[in-house]
């Protein structure tokens, strides 16, 4: 089955991510041997999953493992899941429609909601509301690493934090990651910005660790910046910035 060159290339994000069948990776490898390009992008896009899914880890209560033994014995096993036969896509089509869900679906809600089953009989509401807010952030993100014109760049922060801007100039939006990123002290937080030419307006807030789609239009930005503000932000930065990452021109 042959190929058309530009659907192999928009191809890195699934690789990285294992999103592509045994019969898709096995072309999109010999077809990395031949693109530095491709190699460089799955390579970036490797070391924003693992940016992605240990940011949004969360170490579970001490008190769960017992209450999930305690309750083991009462819950029900569903049968089997057995998938409908398919058509295999062309490959092409394949990013467009499936882009990578399942990878970014997987790392990420196995890290953010872990402890939804154990804890849903007794906060049932508000596990769903949480729940349904995280499948928001997570399809926000995948629409943003599925993206064709997807680029990635790696910063590190004054502080210690490494972050990961990942922005598509096709969907008008950006992702901002941020691991080990220090604890911003009472009455504080750390706020984004979108800087345009030398105007640095708002993009949202990260109070630690974790993934944020930015707020406002980054096409014409020149870089994501990082400030300590007060508590609820600022409508412009009143410190120096803890990170100016540069964007890659679209």
């Amino acid at each position: 089955m042959k190929h058309d060159a530009i659907d192999v290339h928009t191809l890195a994000a699934a690789f990285a991510l294992g999103a592509l069948d045994d019969a898709e990776r096995k072309d999109f490898d010999a077809h990395l041997r031949g693109c530095a390009q491709c190699r460089e992008e799955t390579a970036e896009f490797e070391a924003t999953t693992a940016r992605l899914a240990a940011a949004v880890s969360e170490t579970p209560p001490a008190a769960v493992k017992a209450q999930v033994m305690v309750a083991i014995d009462g819950v029900r096993q569903l049968p089997p899941r057995i998938p409908a036969p398919s058509v295999t896509p062309a490959f092409g089509g394949f990013l467009r429609r499936r882009a990578v869900s399942w990878a970014v679906a997987a790392s990420v809600v196995a890290a953010a909601l872990g402890g939804v089953a154990v804890w849903q009989a007794q906060n049932g509401q508000e596990l769903k509301q949480q729940a349904e807010q995280a499948q928001q952030q997570i399809d926000a993100v995948n629409a943003v690493l599925a993206a064709p014109d997807a680029h990635t760049v790696h910063g590190k922060t004054a502080n210690g934090a490494l972050t990961t801007v990942v922005s598509s100039a096709q969907r008008d939006q950006a992702v901002f990651t941020a691991a080990n990123l220090p604890a911003p002290g009472a009455g504080k937080t750390y706020q984004l910005w979108l800087d345009h030419n030398g105007t640095m307006r708002p993009a949202g807030l990260i109070e630690h660790d974790g993934t944020v789609v930015l707020a406002g239009n980054p096409a014409d930005a020149v870089a994501v910046g990082l400030t300590l503000e007060p508590a609820g932000g600022s409508p412009q930065p009143t410190t120096t910035p803890l990170l100016l990452l540069a964007l890659p021109a679209s």
